[in-house]
């Protein structure tokens, strides 16, 4: 059923995982959906699948690139900055390039996507924010992007006051362990390091999920789409956690 019809939709981090499947899961309900990222073969998968999803390349940390971007694209309805890293290390072997890396990408780009995002949006619109449940609480040897998604809920909730009387909502999206190459490529470097199998990693990871299992892309886009649609006016600020009830 399309909720979305001919509204102007923008993600970041669209050629894969989240942002993919709420690329796929906006132009389903009918919106024009703009993806970005980095690596333009990747975008192109993605944009293949629906009529709907155009791709544009640019680096959610590059702040030139964005307001080239949102220039091009002119007004939106809604903006999504879920483009984002995770990098682990102990904190006393946490280097300053680990640090600055994972601010860059997890809390900078989507302060200059949210920035860039808002000089843009049309009446009513929607901002948000893929933060994770490590922008709600604690996670060993990941500091570096906790405390970036931290301050991504932080932002979030700044920014909604802002915008309240302007009609304008902002929230921000808090999965917990999500079934993405992001994921993926976690799992393998734990096994590399701990010498585990990839099955007890796996496991290890599901359990942190009271549910049973891993959070799926499509649980993070049914989450956008109703933040996106009718009856969701009165819900800003908030930072939402789809993680099976992970406390």
């Amino acid at each position: 059923m399309e909720t979305l019809h001919d509204k102007r939709v923008l993600i970041t981090g669209g050629g894969s995982g989240i942002g993919a499947d709420m690329a796929l899961g906006f132009a389903e309900a009918g919106a024009r959906v703009t993806i970005v990222g980095r690596r333009q073969e990747a975008l192109e998968r993605v944009a293949g699948q629906h009529d709907n999803i155009d791709v544009q390349v640019a680096d959610v940390t590059d702040e030139a690139a964005m307001l080239s971007l949102f220039d091009t694209l002119g007004e939106v309805d809604v903006v999504i900055a879920n483009a984002g890293a995770a990098d682990s290390a102990p904190l006393e072997r946490t280097d300053l390039a680990h640090w600055q890396r994972m601010l860059d990408v997890n809390l900078t780009g989507v302060y200059l996507t949210l920035r860039e995002g808002l000089k843009h949006l049309r009446p009513g619109g929607r901002l948000l924010a893929v933060a994770s449940t490590a922008g709600l609480k604690g996670y060993a040897y990941v500091g570096a992007y906790c405390a970036a998604k931290h301050g991504v809920v932080g932002l979030v909730r700044a920014l909604a006051q802002e915008t309240a009387a302007r009609g304008i909502t902002v929230n921000a999206l808090c999965p917990g362990f999500t079934e993405t190459p992001l994921l993926e490529a976690s799992i393998d470097t734990i096994v590399d390091k701990t010498g585990r199998t990839t099955e007890q990693v796996r496991e290890h990871f599901t359990r942190t999920n009271p549910s049973g299992r891993l959070v799926q892309p499509a649980d993070v886009t049914a989450t956008a789409l109703w933040l996106c649609g009718p009856g969701s006016d009165a819900i800003t600020g908030q930072a939402i956690s789809i993680s099976g009830g992970e406390i």
